[in-house]
């Protein structure tokens, strides 16, 4: 039934009416139309910043590209619905029957014919009572929802696509559908325009300022911010596990941690993290820090920090990776503890380097890697998610044409791609808290680290996508590294396998496909959450959980369903596999020991240049 109001008290003591469409009346239009004028002036300058590096030649917008093949994509889509009057009528009549059909359930909602308590979509972006309550908004959220389930089934529905074809397809409808929701707009989202109406469109003139602000910090581009970026500072208040740098390179520095037991496991603890971001993923904050976490075990701990590359490092290929990042990093441990033996740790892209540098190491009779524990590492490319959808000839070529000029891949480039990976949680909703509600983002050192971005070297990158994602090359035997085909099944030391169940960018499938390439004993455990959470989930936590144990040699699904799930976190499970392997231990060790001189201070200076 509709809400007739509700009477209170006025200032005067005496009764005044309301009504649900009060919150929607502007009440001092003299401030509002000021507040107008001010956005207005706001807007002008974000689009002075956008506008001046282009004038200049600092920026050249290639939106024209992804926007081409997005066209070429639906192209293919509308020629199989459009090859076909009747297969066209029979969409169009799809979506207007969903329609007719809207139409009469609120026809008679308003009318008091239905009083059934009405469904909740459970999505966040549709929080606010009006778009259940008030007929219009509900109205405009329905027909979205329509749509887009609609949008969805024409990809689905699409026969004689090809897969890859069909992917991109299925990924371009997600973001039109995600940037297109009616709660990105401020005349269609009930919560915003009482925002605008209770403040006097101050919000706007807020929005508007940081809108300038953030295309100004990416200097033409925008820098979305997600966190209060003020509120942290790398060696401050994130990274801050103490501990030397020992060595750097070109390409690294190697971090040793400082001890927190009085004895510690003989064999260390070499971690190689991604070089698409920084390392300190790792090492958030004490409680978060696996790092920390690590050392109070008893492990001596080690982290190759990556330079964050610019036009100097362009011809730093996979093999520069290998050779001075993990094989030097390698020297450095043998050289600070006098152990030749190492278990190493791959997060991501460094679990994916440090699977190649395996092979490369079998066939080269280097066994210092006793173990090695993969994090959300693909080996095999076949199922390798959204990520699939930025890789084919063209769009390669593309990235590479762009890449010739510095010698790198800027870092904002990479760090759109994830983010349009989970766009409804990771673009929209800060585009509608910053710039049209006018609030700050709340601090979160996790999306602070995502902020935090790092170039690819053009060499490097160009391999990776190219081996990886285009051609999977590694999994097929095929990599070429050094002068040598590698093989997966060559190796043959003990793995930990880790994969996380919502991931995104390494699916729990693909990580698990991947492992079974390897030639010796491999322990497969499926993290709860995604790519981040799922490894970053400290044991005091207590949340999430963890699958192990399932049927071997299984198909995916069989694993999991015969899998044992264990509530918390798979830290200790890991650390006892370690264990298992080796658990001798000696007198605590100090960074750097007898033979190498500390440089700095941990986190070290590579970690802490910014692009």
């Amino acid at each position: 039934m509709a809400d007739k109001g509700k009477t209170t008290a006025g200032k005067d003591g005496a009764e005044t009416s309301s009504s649900p469409a009060d919150a929607y009346i502007v009440r001092n239009p003299e401030a509002f139309a000021r507040n107008v004028a001010r956005m207005l002036e706001g807007l002008g300058k974000a689009a002075s910043a956008w506008v001046e590096p282009r004038e200049k030649g600092e920026v050249v917008d290639t939106v024209s590209e992804p926007m081409a093949d997005m066209v070429k994509t639906f192209s293919k889509v509308g020629e199989y619905w459009l090859s076909d009057p009747k297969r066209a009528l029979e969409a169009q009549t799809s979506l207007l029957t969903g329609y007719f059909d809207m139409w009469s359930q609120s026809v008679k909602r308003m009318s008091g014919e239905d009083e059934s308590p009405k469904p909740k979509t459970g999505d966040k972006r549709f929080s606010d009572p009006d778009w259940e309550n008030n007929p219009f908004f509900e109205f405009l959220k329905n027909a979205y929802f329509i749509t887009s389930d609609w949008a969805n089934k024409l990809v689905d529905d699409s026969e004689g696509l090809d897969e890859h074809t069909r992917h991109k397809a299925a990924f371009y409808v997600r973001q039109i559908t995600s940037a297109l929701s009616p709660a990105n707009f401020l005349a269609t989202n009930p919560e915003l325009y009482k925002e605008m109406v209770a403040s006097n469109g101050e919000n706007l003139v807020k929005g508007m300022q940081m809108l300038a602000e953030d295309i100004a910090a990416g200097k033409g581009e925008l820098r979305l911010r997600q966190s209060d970026a003020s509120k942290f500072k790398v060696g401050e208040n994130v990274a801050v596990s103490p501990g030397k740098v020992i060595a750097q390179n070109e390409v690294c520095q190697i971090i040793q941690y400082e001890p927190s037991t009085e004895t510690v496991l003989k064999r260390p603890l070499l971690i190689v993290p991604p070089w698409i971001n920084k390392f300190y993923i790792l090492d958030l904050n004490p409680k978060k820090s696996f790092i920390k976490w690590a050392v109070d075990q008893g492990h001596t701990v080690f982290v190759i920090s990556w330079v964050n590359p610019d036009q100097r490092h362009a011809t730093k290929d996979w093999e520069a990776y290998s050779r001075e990042g993990i094989s030097f990093a390698l020297d450095t441990v043998e050289k600070a503890t006098g152990e030749r033996e190492v278990n190493a740790i791959g997060y991501c892209v460094g679990g994916t380097l440090l699977a190649a540098t395996l092979a490369l190491h079998a066939q080269e009779k280097d066994s210092r890697i006793a173990t090695a524990t993969f994090f959300t590492t693909q080996t095999d490319f076949t199922y390798a998610g959204d990520l699939k959808v930025f890789v084919d000839e063209a769009q390669i070529a593309s990235i590479e044409s762009a890449m010739e000029k510095n010698g790198y891949l800027d870092g904002s480039k990479m760090a759109t791609a994830f983010n349009m990976l989970r766009a409804s949680d990771l673009i929209w909703p800060y585009v509608v808290n910053n710039y049209l509600k006018g609030k700050d983002p709340m601090p979160f050192d996790l999306l602070y680290w995502n902020s935090d971005a790092t170039r690819m070297p053009a060499a490097n990158h160009s391999y990776y996508l190219r081996n990886c994602y285009l051609e999977n090359n590694l999994s097929q035997g095929k990599m070429e590294l050094a002068g040598r085909t590698l093989k997966l099944g060559d190796i043959k030391i003990p793995i930990y396998n880790l994969a996380a169940k919502e991931d995104h960018i390494a699916p729990a499938r693909s990580a698990y496909i991947g492992g079974k390439l390897f030639g010796g004993d491999v322990t497969y455990v499926m993290a709860g959450s995604g790519h981040i959470a799922g490894v970053v989930n400290p044991p005091e936590a207590g949340k999430y959980q963890f699958w192990s144990d399932g049927p071997q040699n299984a198909e995916f699904e069989d694993w999991v369903a015969g899998a044992r799930e264990t509530p918390g976190s798979w830290w200790p499970h890991w650390h006892n596999w370690i264990r298992e392997g080796s658990d001798e231990e000696i007198p605590a060790r100090k960074p750097g020991g007898k033979k190498l001189k500390p440089l700095e201070d941990a986190p070290g200076s590579y970690v802490r240049v910014r692009v």
